[in-house]
């Protein structure tokens, strides 16, 4: 379920001319908040694609290791594992 918050964010200087910049009649956005909310998805695809990248560098460094490295686990040994 998805709701909606109103946030107040105050620029100054540098910052709110840069935004300025971006918004508007020779801006890429019409809005303030149209502006937000894509630097705001792309900081949530840049943080989800680090979690992947991670994800598979771990995988590829597990699938290049020896066979014989390998150690078999119960389902609850990597739960205890996991929970700390």
């Amino acid at each position: 379920m998805s709701h909606t918050i109103t946030m107040t964010v105050r620029l100054s200087g540098a910052l709110s001319e840069f935004v300025a910049s971006n918004v508007g009649e020779h801006g890429a956005y019409e809005t303030t908040s149209e502006y937000l909310r894509d630097l705001i998805r792309r900081d949530k695809e840049r943080v989800e694609r680090e979690a992947f990248d991670r994800l598979e560098a771990e995988l590829a460094r597990a699938f290049a290791a020896p066979e014989d490295s390998y150690h078999p686990l119960t389902a609850a040994e990597v739960i205890a594992r996991n929970q700390g």
